[in-house]
């Protein structure tokens, strides 16, 4: 699949539409926008669309949300709730993390499950 983490929200996700042969028309039905819209994102001409589009595109092509959002520069609602209820503990962990590879934060998280769980 193609990698957005060197590209714009609207440029990958017409990278990624185009790579899995949906139509602008077809795709901007399923996610409930208009083409003209949907063409304009994907030329980076409008800002992402709102999370729950974000979601759905997700959805239809099968990819992380986290990471679409990511990409979007949106964090999910579910994720700013957690924040709201711990915000100075969670923003020590998060930047704990700073320079730490993605199997590092992978680990993290294991850990943190697993001591969650216990």
């Amino acid at each position: 699949m193609t990698s957005g983490r060197n590209m714009k929200f609207g440029a990958h996700i017409r990278a990624v539409r185009e790579e899995r042969e949906f139509g602008l028309r077809e795709m901007a039905k399923k996610i409930g926008v208009s083409p003209t819209y949907l063409s304009k994102v994907e030329r980076d001409e409008f800002p992402p669309p709102a999370e729950d589009k974000v979601r759905k595109i997700a959805e239809i092509f099968e990819i992380n949300v986290d990471e679409l959002l990511a990409l979007a520069g949106k964090v999910s609602t579910d994720l700013s709730e957690i924040i709201r209820e711990n915000p100075r503990e969670l923003a020590a962990l998060l930047r704990t993390t700073k320079g730490m590879t993605s199997d590092d934060v992978a680990r993290l998280a294991q850990e943190a499950e697993k001591s969650k769980n216990k």
